[in-house]
């Protein structure tokens, strides 16, 4: 079934919800899923509605301006459109860590979600044959200090050249400098453990294992130039008693990170992600 997504905000007002649905059925859609919130402290309008293309008498290359004359000029709405039958082009980076990396490939080979993955970028050679096995290209680009820039430069050029629309940081263990994100101006999903700021450092398991931690976690989010401070798309967690070891405490953490991070590519490969200043509205 073809259908078209729109999500909406605007300032909050009486007869949105209205004009919005009128709009669709008087082009003779059929609405298939509708939610809506209202963010009462800032009197903002948020809203993800669903329809069916079939026989809907708006060509879909016209309903953004169409709709704009129509609707969303009245209510000073921000919208986007978007087709569930086109397949968002998506990239990974990864380093050396695999499991985000190969929960990834498996789901999306299992055709869970409607993505084409044509490249793979990686600051180191490992994951090239687990790359090669699911027929995607693979572009080892190591990153020092004093290399940075210009292989950034490269990584962009990749990204462009092949219409990448969204990136997934799947443990990629570099960080991306603030032009990279500024030059890049799709969105970027990463993945990390829940123990920042507290406990930074190349073994948080070890240091929240010597405190006594109780609770291990995950976040995934939007980057922005503030590093792990952007939008926050998933979150989880898991107890932990005094029972468990280092490695039980890696364990649980990496299989929490899989979950959250594929949760947020479904977010927002199926458009149920609004981003509004520094958080994100959910449609689930």
């Amino acid at each position: 079934m073809s259908t078209a997504t729109m999500l909406i905000y605007c300032p909050d007002e009486k007869g949105i919800i209205l004009s919005v649905t009128n709009y669709i059925s008087a082009n003779n859609g059929n609405i298939v899923d509708l939610d809506q919130h209202v963010d009462s402290e800032q009197k903002i309008f948020f809203m993800r509605v669903e329809w069916t293309l079939s026989d809907f008498n708006v060509p879909r290359e016209n309903i953004g301006t169409h709709f704009g004359s129509e609707v969303a000029q009245k209510y000073q709405m921000q919208y986007t459109v978007h087709f569930r039958d086109e397949k968002i082009r998506m990239a990974l980076m990864v380093s050396k860590m695999d499991h985000c990396f190969n929960d990834i490939l498996s789901r999306y080979k299992s055709g869970e979600w409607n993505v084409e993955i044509p490249l793979i970028i990686s600051n180191h050679p490992e994951m090239e044959e687990t790359a090669n096995r699911f027929g995607i290209p693979y572009h080892y680009i190591p990153v020092s200090k004093q290399t940075k820039v210009e292989q950034e430069k490269k990584q962009l050029q990749l990204l462009s050249d092949n219409k990448i629309e969204f990136v997934v940081l799947a443990r990629y263990m570099q960080i991306l400098s603030e032009n990279f994100i500024k030059d890049y101006s799709n969105p970027i999903i990463n993945i990390h453990h829940s123990f920042l700021p507290a406990f930074p450092g190349a073994k948080p398991y070890h240091s929240a294992h010597e405190r006594g931690v109780k609770i291990i976690g995950a976040t995934s989010h939007y980057v922005t130039k503030d590093l792990d401070a952007g939008p926050i798309i998933e979150q989880s967690t898991a107890n932990i008693s005094h029972k468990d070891r280092v490695e039980d405490l890696v364990r649980k953490g990496r299989d929490i990170e899989k979950v959250v991070l594929s949760r947020a590519i479904w977010y927002h490969v199926n458009r149920r992600i609004l981003s509004y200043g520094n958080r994100t509205i959910i449609f689930d």
